[in-house]
């Protein structure tokens, strides 16, 4: 038995809950997983795998054999990291989560990163805000672009590293915005074709407009309905939805608005839409990289760290973010 083989099968059938679904990522077939899973239970004299007709999680021996297998996987990936790299030239895998709102300043980031190390290969993963905390929290993730407001006593190991100010534009079609100057295509501060954007609008006035918002069970939508409550109003949302994307579709097909980052009005370039900026009360969400405070730093973190504190980065996110257009 190959035990680090077998600790990566281990984690893969956490990161997927199904067993079929971890053996195709780990590229073998489904019983060989399985037999090699029955001989880490033996190796060890515990079950570790709670089995049904399907997956249904694993043994309370199972989770601290998880845990531990988590920690030797990534002492073994910075070990290969640091025999791999040169004083300068970091080289290895960086797995990075972003919350869907933050994703095109995520992707700018690890972009740059490459080109300034060619030998860190970035994996970036859309994932909600509880998806980034656990995924740091268990080493799924050496770094995550979310909301620093969520950290609190619940995550005393997860260290803030400041990235840009978030704030919040009502997006429309030219046509439905009632604009009388709508903007005849749009692009973000520093995209290159630079359009104004339409008049501010209050929060009470975005309230009764027909909107497709994000479900309640996103951290945004949190944002935004307090920001409602905050202006004495509340929105029932036309459309509601999990993507970003949707919100973006949504708009451009039918006659709905939606309220959007600005982050994401980056994406809307050359397209026939106008932005206002949300105003009364001007909100103004802190967005931040977080990173497992208490793990020795991989050579590929470390060189990710040290570029998310560059003052040049830090300008480029600030521009890309919507900030010139508040």
């Amino acid at each position: 038995m190959n035990l680090f083989s077998t600790l990566r099968y281990l984690v893969a059938l956490d990161d997927h809950r199904h067993f079929g679904r971890a053996a195709l990522a780990c590229h073998i077939t489904q019983p060989a997983l399985s037999n090699a899973l029955r001989a880490l239970e033996q190796t060890f004299g515990t079950s570790i795998v709670r089995r049904e007709r399907r997956f249904v999680g694993f043994t309370p021996e199972g989770e601290r054999i998880l845990e531990a297998a988590r920690r030797i996987l990534h002492e073994h990936e910075t070990l290969q990291q640091d025999l791999a790299s040169a004083a300068t030239e970091p080289r290895g895998a960086l797995a990075v989560g972003a919350v869907p709102t933050a994703m095109p300043i995520a992707a700018r980031f690890v972009a740059q990163l490459h080109d300034r190390h060619p030998g860190i290969v970035p994996t970036l993963r859309s994932v909600s805000s509880s998806d980034l905390e656990t995924g740091l929290e268990t080493l799924k993730l050496d770094m995550g672009l979310g909301y620093a407001e969520r950290m609190d006593l619940q995550h005393p190991h997860l260290r803030v590293v400041p990235q840009y100010v978030e704030r919040y534009f009502l997006l429309s079609r030219a046509d439905a915005s009632g604009d009388p100057t709508p903007a005849a295509g749009l692009s973000a501060p520093g995209a290159g074709d630079v359009r104004q954007p339409g008049a501010p609008m209050r929060w009470a006035d975005a309230a009764a407009l027909p909107l497709c918002l994000l479900t309640p069970d996103m951290h945004n939508r949190t944002i935004v309905d307090r920001a409602f409550a905050a202006a004495a109003v509340s929105a029932t949302p036309a459309i509601e939805t999990n993507a970003t994307v949707t919100l973006i579709a949504s708009v451009a097909a039918g006659r709905v608005s939606s309220i959007l980052p600005g982050a994401l009005l980056e994406v809307m370039a050359g397209r026939d839409f106008v932005a206002r900026a949300l105003v009364e009360p001007t909100v103004e969400v802190p967005i931040a990289f977080l990173v497992h405070g208490s793990q020795r730093p991989s050579r590929t973190l470390e060189a990710a760290l040290a570029f998310a504190t560059d003052p040049e980065w830090l300008d480029d996110a600030a521009r890309h973010s919507g900030g010139g257009m508040a």
